[in-house]
């Protein structure tokens, strides 16, 4: 049984209230501190669910709120030139659902006020100390609380993984800039296709939106820049930049050119995180993008953020020493997401083919689906992924 009572979690994310709804339905409170001054700080773009991650919010009760704000995607489809290929695909375990982040915060969020979870806005962290068997988070404004353990769910550039350890490596840039829009078109594919295109220079994506138009992302190649210093940049100068990357590929080109630049959405310079040695010290760990941040080649961010909330959540149910939950907590967690982290890496390696890969991956790719792409090897493994939140995670942690 437990000893924590209180859990300070700290960032407002996708991780934040999920792992302090956990936490609530495992008998400790915790409150979440976000460092936006508001709750509409939530920004970004689309992103996908995967069916293990939609199946871990329904251990909270949040996976019926997701899907309301959410678009099944059934059917993906890899496009080369004019060539066009079905991805495989596991057809019983549900579909991907893609969401706005922002729609996918307050889903999260309103769960969990509901739940009983407070959230504190204007948090930002800047130290934290153990002692005895408590840890105290203080934060800019010059506030402070005090909680039994300290959790961090703020993200790649997260604050508290600095404090568990100061020589922790920090995110990764890719070499890409994360761009979405809607062009007012509607492109010829049903609602549930997801196409992955390759482009003459640079991948993009796009699916019809439910509600009209054809939504589409871009990976724009270009050095590190912050989120601020993008969208510090006029959008009509990234309408151009996209048109000089995307205007002569079909239907990328059209999508740019009947897209209004003032709705672009630029999201950055996009991130991996590299294996983090540490992922707790004391009364301090790490959830979520502070600690695994995949490529988005692998579908699986935001799906693996959650389930590693949840997981974390149970350990700190069922062990009684904070240390030994917390170690358990590794231990289920870091093979999976690290295998993940490692498949989407290669893939990611493949998004912007040269001139001759260009030329010779239609001719390939049918033979290379059919011989490698068995989705039970490839898909399985990820989206069937379970946890049994009412077994004991002492049982599953000592089977690892």
């Amino acid at each position: 049984m437990t000893t924590v009572r209180t859990a300070a979690v700290i960032g407002g994310g996708i991780a934040g209230p999920v792992v302090a709804a956990a936490l609530h339905r495992a008998g400790i409170e915790a409150t979440v501190y976000e460092a936006y001054p508001t709750r509409s700080g939530a920004a970004g773009g689309t992103l996908a669910l995967a069916p293990n991650g939609i199946a871990a919010l329904e251990i909270v009760d949040a996976a019926e709120a997701v899907d309301a704000v959410s678009q099944p995607i059934s059917r993906q489809v890899m496009a080369v030139g004019d060539k066009r290929f079905d991805l495989p695909r596991l057809s019983d375990v549900g579909p991907l659902r893609a969401v706005h982040r922002s729609d996918l915060h307050g889903a999260l969020h309103d769960r969990a006020a509901a739940l009983g979870v407070r959230t504190e806005y204007g948090k930002r962290l800047v130290d934290a100390r153990e002692s005895g068997e408590s840890v105290t988070a203080f934060f800019e404004d010059g506030t402070s609380t005090t909680a039994d353990v300290l959790i961090g769910a703020d993200g790649v550039h997260s604050a508290v993984r600095r404090l568990i350890d100061p020589g922790a490596p920090g995110p990764h840039c890719t070499g890409m800039i994360g761009v979405e829009g809607l062009a007012d078109i509607e492109a010829p594919v049903d609602r549930e296709t997801m196409t992955f295109a390759f482009g003459r220079r640079a991948y993009y994506l796009y699916w019809r939106e439910a509600t009209g138009g054809t939504r589409w992302g871009a990976n724009v190649p270009h050095g590190p820049l912050t989120l601020t210093e993008a969208r510090r940049t006029p959008n009509d100068v990234w309408a151009k930049r996209l048109h000089d990357v995307y205007g002569d590929d079909l239907p990328g080109g059209e999508l740019i050119r009947r897209t209004d630049p003032a709705g672009l959405q630029v999201t950055g310079s996009l991130h991996i995180m590299p294996s983090v040695p540490r992922w707790h010290r004391g009364r301090m760990a790490l959830v979520g993008d502070a600690v695994h941040a995949p490529s988005n080649s692998s579908g699986q961010g935001a799906s693996l953020a959650i389930e590693s909330a949840i997981q974390l959540a149970r350990c700190l149910r069922d062990f009684g020493r904070v240390p030994e939950a917390y170690a358990a907590y590794e231990r289920l967690r870091r093979p999976r997401v690290e295998k993940i982290a490692g498949r989407a890496a290669r893939i990611n390696r493949a998004k912007a083919p040269g001139a001759l890969a260009q030329k010779i991956m239609p001719l390939l790719m049918p033979l290379f689906v059919k011989a490698t792409m068995n989705p039970e090897k490839t898909l399985g493994p990820a989206q069937r992924y379970r946890i049994d939140w009412e077994n004991p995670a002492t049982a599953d942690a000592a089977q690892v």
